[in-house]
């Protein structure tokens, strides 16, 4: 036996059923698309944003990320149910709709029957387990909501209305299936092919055929009823994400990664810099929040939440949106909070954790700018202190500018305009250039570059800042001037290739200069010195030893540089122990995002709470590839009083130990 016409109609339905059914479906998809057009309204008082260009590998990523769900199961646990969830639905769906194609379009106008022998076996095979899955993975989600309470996880009313839905829309589908079963396929070998439509067909059996003629009609009619509430009802409550989280994949960022807009300073007819209120912002920023899922996976990576700061970048999210909806004149700054804001470090955890491709930091970069340009404030003097010692010296130590070249005098390395002959330009970044710690970094990149044969040249006192702090705490006026500063020099040079020792420094070169038509290949100096390593320029002497490495996100997360530093580490004889968040799980040290000029004074210490987690591991070393990070860590240990423990030290510095030939 397999499934015909005549079995589905002789369950209680006939050709009238058809007319109210598609009218039903029809003013339901009306509704919801109405409903869906009148909040794009609220979106569009934010500013124009270009979101469809290059559409074939958009819509690519969009069908990649929801049929396969990557980035949703990356979370494991309630995401990997989720993912599950999603995919028994998805055949439920399609399922249901080759049911629906023969019923009422192939066998009555054409004959044509598909749902027959093997493949109707598979299929019914197929849709049980789907179902199956889908009440068990929802009552697990259901058991994490409602029971086990995830700290941070909102649960509003109409989230147990729409479980409730779904809980009742897959039980009546099976009465529905074990009533048709009951009558149709019960006694013959095809039953066992829907063993779950097999335990309802028992169950109900006793029914008999007019009660299951009955049953099965009025809970049809119940089936479909509460399908069309559920989409109705779409709109109004969280899940509207079925739909925007969909579509924000379309309208993703293409990079580059952690790229930010830059600003038109010149523009005479701008009356303001950055975001005061929501027109301020563009409207993928008030879109953003309607696509949002509250899985709270971007509030749980957070470095600044999990260590007591008032920032949570979900409800930074959420309280642009609801904004936009219920007062756009309010001013954002005021609603989400200065200190929420200041506490942010860009280290992108958020957004590289979010299943629903949400940009965070670049909003909270608006609202800084405009904080920064048009109020004159900062999150505290030393950083105003910082600024102003920036625009004098080009660097936010306070220390000459003249001076910014010494280090390297001894090691017999001179400026490009002392010896332009050279084979990289070594932008060394401020730390590098006058904090005595870092010095030594600087100096130990230097002999490794000499002892593999490549001649290095620096600007000296031509360097300025990259600009890349006082830009990421909301400067763009000053970033700008020193980045044109940084342009002019570095083009004039005549050297096809920058390494920067610094991934803000890297990040900046290598992305942001390039609105101010930078050419120049940059590469960071851990690539660096890996093709060297790799290509047998340098050579090292292995020496055992165990270590913990951290990845600072600016190299990490934001140029998913993860490979190349870990191979240096196991070329110099090192065993690394994984911290348990590393690569793109890594856990911020606290500088970034124009921290590192500014002083930590609420909750807990950063970097604190991160060589905690390094001392953890029980290796001696942290081996780091950023200045800033190796700062904090330096502080850290002090703070963390595990000075006897645990060593911070830079990459550059352990390849140098393990020089076969001193340089």
């Amino acid at each position: 036996m397999e499934f015909t016409r005549e079995i589905y109609w002789n369950v209680g339905h006939g050709p009238l059923t058809l007319v109210p059914m598609y009218l039903l479906a029809i003013g339901a998809m009306i509704f919801v698309a109405r409903s869906f057009l009148t909040r794009s309204k609220v979106y569009k008082q934010g500013k124009e944003l270009d979101r469809l260009d290059d559409p074939g590998a958009r819509i690519g990523t969009m069908l990649k990320n929801v049929i396969l769900q990557k980035k949703v199961i990356r979370g494991g646990g309630a995401g990997l149910l989720h993912g599950l969830f999603f995919w028994a639905f998805l055949v439920l769906v399609v399922g249901t709709t080759l049911v629906f194609i023969q019923a009422d379009f192939t066998d009555p106008l054409f004959g044509f029957v598909f749902l027959k022998g093997g493949f109707y076996k598979f299929f019914s095979l197929a849709l049980d387990l789907a179902g199956l899955a889908a009440l068990v993975m929802l009552g697990g989600l259901f058991i994490r909501r409602y029971f086990l309470k995830p700290e941070g996880l909102e649960t509003k009313s109409d989230d147990a209305i729409m479980h409730g839905l779904l809980f009742v829309i897959l039980i009546t589908g099976f009465i529905v299936e074990g009533a048709r079963m009951a009558v149709t396929e019960m006694g013959t070998p095809l039953a066992l092919w829907s063993p779950v439509g097999l335990v309802f067909a028992k169950g109900l059996g006793s029914i008999g055929e007019p009660g299951l003629l009955s049953l099965h009609k009025l809970t049809w009619w119940l089936h479909l009823f509460l399908v069309i509430g559920f989409l109705a009802l779409i709109p109004f409550t969280k899940f509207r994400h079925i739909l925007t989280t969909s579509a924000n994949y379309l309208f993703a960022d293409r990079g580059p990664k952690g790229k930010l807009v830059n600003l038109d300073l010149e523009d005479e007819e701008a009356e303001k810099f950055g975001a005061t209120e929501i027109q301020d912002l563009s409207w993928k920023d008030i879109y953003d929040g309607d696509a949002c899922t509250l899985c709270k996976r971007c509030q749980d990576r957070c470095p600044a939440w999990s260590t007591d700061k008032p920032l949570s970048p979900m409800k930074v999210i959420n309280q642009i949106t609801e904004t936009a909806f219920s007062n756009p004149e309010e001013p954002l700054i005021d609603t989400i909070g200065k200190e929420a804001l200041w506490a942010c470090t860009t280290c992108r955890a958020c957004q590289e954790i979010c299943p629903a491709a949400i940009e965070h930091v670049p909003k909270i970069i608006e609202l800084r700018r405009s904080m920064v340009l048009m109020e004159g404030e900062f999150p505290g003097e030393e950083v105003m202190t910082a600024m102003e010692q920036t625009e004098v010296n080009g660097n936010p130590l306070g220390s000459g500018y003249a001076s910014r070249g010494d280090w390297a005098e001894e090691l017999g390395v001179k400026t490009i305009s002392e010896d332009p002959e050279v084979d990289i330009i070594y932008f060394v970044g401020c730390y590098g250039s006058f904090d005595k710690r870092n010095i030594r970094i600087a100096k130990s990149f230097v002999r490794l570059c000499q002892a593999a044969g490549v001649k290095v040249g620096i600007l000296g006192k031509d360097e300025k800042c990259c600009g890349e702090p006082m830009r990421k705490m909301g400067n763009e006026y000053l970033y700008q001037s020193l980045a044109m500063e940084n342009v002019e020099v570095l083009q004039s040079c005549g050297v096809s290739k920058v390494v920067t020792t610094c991934p803000h420094c890297y990040n900046t070169l290598a992305k942001d200069y390039r609105d101010f038509d930078f050419t120049l290949e940059v590469e960071s100096y851990t690539v660096f010195l890996e093709n060297l390593v790799r290509s047998g320029k340098l050579s090292l002497a292995p020496a055992e030893f165990s270590c913990t490495y951290h990845d600072s996100c600016y190299l990490g997360r934001h140029n998913d540089i993860y490979e190349p530093p870990r191979d240096l580490i196991k070329a110099a004889g090192g065993t690394i122990i994984e911290m348990d968040k590393s690569r793109a799980e890594g856990f911020c040290c606290s500088a970034g995002g124009g921290r590192i000029m500014a002083d930590e004074n609420i909750g807990e210490r950063i970097s604190v709470k991160r060589v905690k987690m390094a001392a953890a591991t029980g290796a001696p070393e942290l081996l780091s590839n950023c200045p800033f990070c190796l700062t904090m860590f330096e502080d850290g240990v002090k703070g963390a009083d595990i000075e006897d423990r645990l060593k911070p030290k830079d990459i550059a510095e352990l390849l140098e130990e393990r020089l076969t030939t001193p340089a």
